[in-house]
């Protein structure tokens, strides 16, 4: 990696989390109104993050998410030194049904960024995983990693108590790049208090269509204990650039 992590960065941000925590919920209150007898609980996630890119400055973010029952929404600031910065709002919700589930989402972000998807999953314990995403096509820095206009086709089981294991690809349906990204994931409840995900991945794909093609491994592992985690990634050529990329997130549920 080119340069250090700039903790200077990350803690500047961390300090406007109380505006956006405001923010956040003011968006929140604008929320569909629940049943008063049932008095939900929003609880928080709270996701300061490092991103070290060869050939880029060390990047910072910062990340506040809610949850309400089936709702849940994100508000985030993305800064890499004085060469990109970007705010990031989203929100999705929970559709259950006795086959599965549907999860419709919305982002936007300065630049003029737009983006949906819907993603479903059909069957249990054992089930299939589909989706399909679209954006407008405004600049934006790829926090998920994966093509955005794409469609999500995979499979998946809990059918090991305590245990969840996805198999899953995201490709490129639009842009005529190639795109496509694969990953395993395995998911383990330690305990109530514990918990380990690990994702392997694969790309291969264009950075555009008349790119050179590139093919590159990624890995995450993210461990949960009480209402604190840490998340480690290491992936090549990051968002199907020439450069790789190491992350480290932390952060805590409240």
């Amino acid at each position: 990696m080119n340069s250090q992590p700039s903790f200077n960065m990350v803690l500047g941000l961390a300090m406007n989390t109380s505006l956006i925590f405001t923010a956040l919920m003011g968006t929140c209150n604008m929320a569909s109104a629940k049943d008063a007898d049932a008095e939900p609980t929003w609880a928080f996630k709270l996701t300061p993050s490092l991103y070290a890119t060869q050939n880029e400055a060390t990047a910072a973010d910062v990340n506040l998410r809610g949850n309400l029952g089936n709702q849940t929404t994100w508000i985030g600031q993305y800064v890499r030194g004085n060469d990109f910065q970007q705010t990031r709002w989203g929100y999705e919700y929970n559709i259950d049904f006795s086959w599965g589930q549907i999860v419709p989402s919305v982002q936007l972000a300065s630049k003029g960024f737009v983006g949906t998807s819907v993603n479903l999953q059909i069957g249990g314990p054992t089930y299939l995983i589909t989706g399909l995403g679209r954006t407008n096509l405004k600049e934006y820095y790829n926090l998920t990693f994966d093509p955005n206009d794409s469609y999500v086709i995979g499979v998946g089981t809990k059918m090991i108590k305590d245990h969840t294991l996805n198999l899953f690809s995201v490709k490129d349906n639009r842009l005529n790049t190639g795109q496509i990204v694969t990953h395993a994931t395995w998911r383990w409840k330690i305990d109530n208090a514990q918990r380990l995900v690990i994702d392997v991945s694969h790309k291969s794909g264009r950075l555009t269509q008349n790119s050179d093609p590139v093919k590159g491994n990624g890995i995450s592992i993210s461990y949960d204990h009480g209402n604190q985690f840490v998340k480690w990634a290491k992936e090549q050529k990051v968002n199907f650039s020439d450069n790789n990329q190491q992350r480290i997130s932390a952060g805590l549920r409240f």
